[in-house]
């Protein structure tokens, strides 16, 4: 079906009009979630970084549907040629990653691109190899692994909150060159993202979190101390950047000035990491639907329905 038989027929059937207005709305719900965020606060945010105000909402809307719409094609090139990729997102909490692993996985097929979010190790887990238990979850061939934090929890929050010790952060070191030099050997496409924050938006966006009720579960008392330790994250961070930045797995650093323009530049930036290509796929017909003049419908009792109180 052509897109512009596509466009006739939703102008012709209003319920096909309503799916898609239903499937904009799932974007739409997010980002109304963000506005509302900021009218709980009571005091005046007009200070807020200029940048953070963000873009044009038309222009945000446009662009974010169109990169996905690339995203479903990198995802069929994915699966064609059976390809591994692996994406990990770090930085600062309250930076963006989550918003922007969510316009990532929003219209894609969570057979084909899954999240791999690790509470803290187990007793077990901490006695394993320091990559073992995030080894089980990387990709097959056809697959895409968004980490939302990863092995470099490490060099971040174990190193500040004193989780590690000296040696063992010494040997993350060692050992993270040669572990990643081993996935891209192994054929995995390995892409590394650092979300920047500016103090002063981290601090409002926790303000916005104090004063959400939907949105005080992100905080937890690790939070609290990570934004008292400010400038030790910012030191561990420096460090990690340096000594993790290797040309067989770069790191790529996603600047600060407002949420929209984070998301839209991450995902830009990840679908020029592979020369994918969009895949022809044959054109699709619903079959005739088959009715037998013996078939009786029964009644399903209405003590079963779900009371229609919308």
């Amino acid at each position: 079906m052509s897109a512009d038989s596509f466009t006739r027929d939703i102008a012709r059937d209003p319920h096909l009009h309503d799916e898609l207005l239903d499937s904009f709305d799932e974007e739409l719900e997010m980002e109304l979630d963000d506005y509302r965020m900021e009218a709980l606060l009571d005091h005046d945010t007009r200070g807020a970084d200029s940048a953070e105000r963000d873009m044009d909402r038309r222009l945000y809307f446009q662009e974010l549907i169109r990169l996905q719409g690339e995203l479903v094609k990198l995802q069929d090139w994915v699966v064609h040629h059976k390809l591994k990729l692996v994406v990990l997102f770090e930085g600062r909490d309250a930076a963006g990653k989550g918003g922007a692993i969510k316009r990532i996985t929003q219209r894609l097929n969570p057979r084909v691109c899954r999240v791999a979010a690790l509470p803290a190790p187990s007793e077990r887990e901490q006695t394993q190899w320091y990559f073992q238990r995030y080894v089980n979850h990387l990709p097959a061939g056809g697959e895409i692994v968004l980490f939302d934090r990863s092995w470099y929890n490490r060099a971040g929050v174990e190193r500040v909150m004193g989780f590690c010790s000296d040696e063992e952060y010494e040997a993350f070191f060692r050992d993270v060159p040669e572990f990643e030099k081993m996935l891209t050997r192994s054929g995995i496409i390995l892409v590394k993202y650092w979300f920047s924050v500016t103090d002063d938006e981290q601090n409002r966006r926790f303000q916005m979190r104090i004063h959400d009720p939907l949105k005080q579960w992100k905080l937890s008392p690790m939070d609290m101390e990570s934004r008292r330790r400010w400038e030790q994250y910012t030191i561990a961070k420096e460090v990690m950047l340096e000594r993790t930045h290797i040309p067989e797995a770069p790191w790529w650093v996603i600047q600060p000035g407002g949420k929209k323009r984070a998301r839209l530049n991450c995902i830009h930036h990840l679908l020029s990491q592979i020369p994918y290509q969009e895949i022809p796929h044959s054109t699709v017909e619903l079959p005739a639907r088959v009715y037998n003049s013996n078939y009786i419908r029964h009644p399903v009792p209405d003590e079963m329905f779900v009371p229609p109180v919308y």
